[in-house]
């Protein structure tokens, strides 16, 4: 096989799985042409593929005490029942509020020179004959002479801002020995054509939660929130899977 059809071949192999591997997505979304995109339906955290227990490195468990012949309960938060998140299943506000702001300038320079010189004048009395077996073009007294110089200028520059400001019902996954307990909210909106979805999850102490059953985003222990979109709007944000296969491969 010729040089020429190796390489059609080739290209035609990697075209054929470029094509099957966007066949699924695209089937899916010529079936949403004229329709708003759906929303996912309400299930349970604990059974999606990807979920998974936290386990974390916790303190020795204290005993609950509990006093004979009184209503009140050592460790308690109140006489009155209290409304607060405090088993599986409760719910809790999350309020988000980050307001992110980081400003760096980085400057780098470098620059080195090095330079070899090295003859052969001597050689046991055989310099005469090194002249007949070398080329003309070479002087055994001169056989070496190389320089170098380098030179390296970088300049980073980062400025960013963000703020999002939000709140969003969590479900209690899980209470941790300790009594800290996991979280995980999800929050889908669709305006038009277009989905917004927000997700957050983390550990949470008891303590953090307020009188109005809701805690600060910042009081949450291995945070993660997500806050993006889907939808007509977002697709045109997006560059081509082509493009986007391109500068990953694109080695300049």
């Amino acid at each position: 096989m010729s040089p020429s059809l190796r390489r059609l071949r080739t290209l035609g192999l990697l075209s054929a799985i470029l094509v099957l591997g966007g066949c699924g997505n695209a089937f899916t979304r010529l079936s949403e042409v004229g329709a708003p995109p759906p929303l996912t339906t309400i299930q349970n955290p604990t059974s999606q593929p990807g979920y998974q227990p936290v386990s974390l490195p916790l303190p020795a468990t204290v005993p609950v005490i509990r006093n004979a012949n009184s209503l009140w309960r050592t460790g308690a938060r109140g006489f009155f029942k209290d409304q607060r998140a405090s088993q599986v299943g409760d719910i809790l506000t999350v309020i988000i509020d980050l307001q992110d702001s980081a400003k760096i300038n980085n400057s780098t320079s470098r620059s080195r020179t090095a330079a070899e010189d090295a003859s052969l004048g001597r050689f046991l009395g055989y310099e005469a004959a090194l002249d007949a077996i070398l080329p003309e073009a070479i002087t055994n007294t001169n056989l070496i002479d190389a320089d170098s110089k380098g030179s390296n200028t970088g300049v980073g520059k980062i400025e960013r801002d963000e703020t999002i400001k939000i709140k969003v019902a969590a479900i209690v996954t899980q209470i941790l020995p300790n009594g800290n307990m996991v979280i995980r909210g999800r929050q889908e909106v669709r305006v038009n054509f277009e989905v917004r979805e927000l997700q957050v999850m983390g550990v949470i102490r008891p303590e953090d939660i307020g009188s109005t059953n809701s805690v600060p985003s910042e009081k949450i222990a291995e945070a993660r929130i997500s806050y993006g979109g889907r939808g007509q709007i977002t697709d045109v944000q997006q560059p081509r899977y082509g493009q986007q296969i391109y500068d990953i491969f694109f080695p300049f």
